[in-house]
């Protein structure tokens, strides 16, 4: 053990803790993992370099990867993040913030957890939100057994062929271990199919429906009488949204949704990888008691201060195990941050502006690929703000690979053989240009 510098405890140390605990060397701690798992040689390791000489390693390593330009969303979509953004989250007071059960001494998270929700229930226009979740499948999820606990005695939850395709494996997981049972509704024409709908309903066990406000095919989809429909069936209605988009479209609230979900990565979260993200849900006042994770609330201290407090506690920690609600209240608190700011700064105009810029460039890529003779229509006349499908007349492995090597990230293929494309306002009307040279040059 002494050779290992980093380690703090000397020999007397670590002899009179094995001695404790009756070994007689720390080998021992792993009698029971069988030999062949055993490390015997020597760890390859790198030699010790400086910390320039690290700075210049991991930016070789950086420069291996392919800088693509983004025209493919399903769910992560490469909007543009204000260079403010790291600055303010990065401050010590955000960043090493202690836990929000201890109020007194975490008023700064506290603070701009409610500033989160607050906003989330202004996109949404439903009365309450949480302190977010891990993601927008996850909240997809959580939605799923809330519906359940709501309604009670109806174990089987409805989702739209239209959600994303990772969204309907993560309720799927959740509800096999949770004793739901899941059912399907189809989409019809590119729109979750409202006659499929009131056939399932009528079956009588059905406790919540989850459909997209924007499918996965990029349709901003019209559900006319779906509230209607599922409160007549004792049922709630989930909308899984774009929060984004929710700017320039229907909100939850005007479908007459009773739950809001969805992911808060268009807010300006850089991809990365696949994470971190920011699942969020509001619901109507109705059913917070049920709803999952932290909720803050503004209060006022004995001097008379605004201060903040986590309310409604009982929900999940002050209540035995069996009638509490998701213990999900791990939250993705630093991008609930990082969304909050991005809010502060687009405030309303500078949203609708990205929505704008966003629909302009997605449709005109959408009428120049056309242009080329080399798509056909799936969904012709549906209404799309930033993202869409067509039929390719090639194979769409070929398309993707001349994008590719052109440096396009683009014509993401669907389950159907559709290629899918989207456009934000990062995307220049010269990039446009070239990705539809680059088809037509095929």
């Amino acid at each position: 053990m002494a050779g290992f510098n980093y380690i703090p405890h000397t020999d007397a140390d670590v002899r009179a803790m094995l001695e404790r605990i009756g070994v007689r060397q720390v080998e021992d701690l792993y009698a029971d993992v069988p030999k062949e798992f055993i490390k015997k040689e020597p760890y390859d390791l790198p030699d010790a370099m400086s910390e320039g000489e690290v700075r210049e390693w991991f930016e070789s390593l950086s420069g291996m990867n392919a800088k693509m330009k983004v025209f493919v969303g399903a769910g992560a979509y490469d909007h543009y993040t204000p260079a403010v953004i790291p600055y303010i989250t990065s401050r010590s007071e955000f960043l090493t913030a202690y836990t929000p059960y201890q109020c007194e001494i975490s008023q700064g998270t506290l603070r701009y957890i409610f500033e989160f929700q607050s906003m989330v229930c202004e996109l949404t226009g439903m009365d309450i939100s949480n302190a977010s979740l891990y993601d927008g499948p996850t909240a997809a999820a959580e939605a799923m057994k809330m519906s359940v606990a709501c309604t009670k005695k109806k174990t089987r939850v409805l989702l739209s062929k239209g959600l994303l395709p990772n969204v309907i494996a993560v309720v799927e997981t959740y509800a096999r271990f949770h004793g739901v049972e899941i059912g399907y509704v189809p989409v019809m024409n590119g729109q979750t199919c409202p006659n499929c709908l009131k056939a399932e309903l009528a079956k009588g066990d059905v406790a919540g429906v989850i459909v997209p406000e924007i499918n996965r095919y990029g349709i901003i989809e019209d559900h006319s009488g779906f509230a209607e429909t599922i409160h007549g069936a004792k049922a709630l209605l989930v909308e899984y949204c774009d929060p984004s988009a929710l700017a320039v479209v229907k909100t939850p609230a005007e479908w007459g949704a009773d739950i809001a979900v969805g992911d808060g990565q268009s807010l300006g979260i850089p991809l990365c990888y696949g994470g971190p993200y920011v699942g969020f849900m509001a619901v109507k006042k109705d059913y917070m008691r049920k709803m999952p994770g932290r909720i803050v609330g503004q209060t006022s201290d004995k001097e008379g201060r605004r201060a903040y407090v986590l309310t409604l506690q009982a929900r999940e920690q002050h209540i035995k195990r069996e009638k509490a609600t998701s213990n999900i209240c791990s939250n993705e608190s630093l991008m609930a941050l990082w969304v909050t700011v991005y809010l502060s700064l687009m405030g309303p105009e500078g949203l609708r502006e990205v929505n704008r810029l966003s629909y302009d460039g997605a449709h005109y890529l959408h009428d120049q690929l056309m242009a080329t003779g080399r798509f056909t229509e799936v969904f012709p006349g549906k209404p799309f703000l930033k993202e869409f499908v067509l039929q390719p007349k090639e194979a769409a492995g070929l398309l993707q690979d001349r994008l590719e090597k052109a440096g396009f990230f683009a014509a993401l293929e669907t389950e159907e053989g559709y290629v899918s494309f989207c456009v934000t306002e990062k995307r220049t009307r010269a990039e446009i240009d070239e990705l539809v040279k680059i088809v037509k040059e095929g």
